[in-house]
């Protein structure tokens, strides 16, 4: 298992390979469905984004409540391609990497490789145990959409895989994403 730390570096990025376990530690930033909307508008309307982008991961997550005792609820990924839409323009203000489930369209495939990212893939059905591995969680933006905000988490010994490395090498492919 690869131990990689938040934010990003080109070296640690380069050195990811599809299939590769990592353990992350760091921040890394959730968002989901509105909150990709809502930074979607801002950059239309060329207006700042809420949280810096630069080198940093977004996670695919809606988290629960936090239970007793821990810093956040159920923390489980939803679908990556759900995201697609608003993939290459994030991509294009540094975000180096993405946490989801699934597999990603071509293009975002395409994307991931031009501008060296990494998607990672969290396991589904396992969002109580990934919880134990957020030591700190609080909402940065959109509080709002409540759990679709964004959340800023600080975690540690993360597990993860890669899906799709910064050559855009892809462990669906052949099955899926042709």
């Amino acid at each position: 298992m690869k131990k990689v730390y938040t934010p990003l570096i080109e070296r640690d990025i380069r050195s990811l390979k599809a299939g590769d376990e990592v353990a992350l530690d760091g921040v890394i930033y959730t968002a989901r469905d509105l909150a990709h909307q809502e930074m979607a508008k801002a950059i239309r309307q060329k207006r700042k984004l809420p949280v810096s982008l630069r080198n940093q991961i977004i996670y695919y997550c809606g988290p629960t409540p936090a239970q007793e005792r821990r810093a956040i609820g159920s923390c489980g990924p939803t679908t990556g391609s759900r995201m697609d839409a608003f993939t290459v323009d994030l991509l294009k203000r540094g975000l180096k990497g993405m946490i989801g489930k699934g597999g990603r369209s071509p293009e975002v495939r395409r994307a991931i490789k031009k501008y060296r990212a990494v998607y990672f893939l969290a396991i589904g059905g396992c969002g109580a145990l990934l919880s134990t591995r957020v030591k700190k969680a609080g909402v940065v933006a959109y509080k709002r959409f409540g759990p679709e905000a964004i959340y800023k988490l600080q975690v540690e010994d993360f597990p993860l895989i890669v899906g799709i490395d910064s050559q855009g090498r892809d462990i669906f492919r052949g099955r899926r994403n042709k």
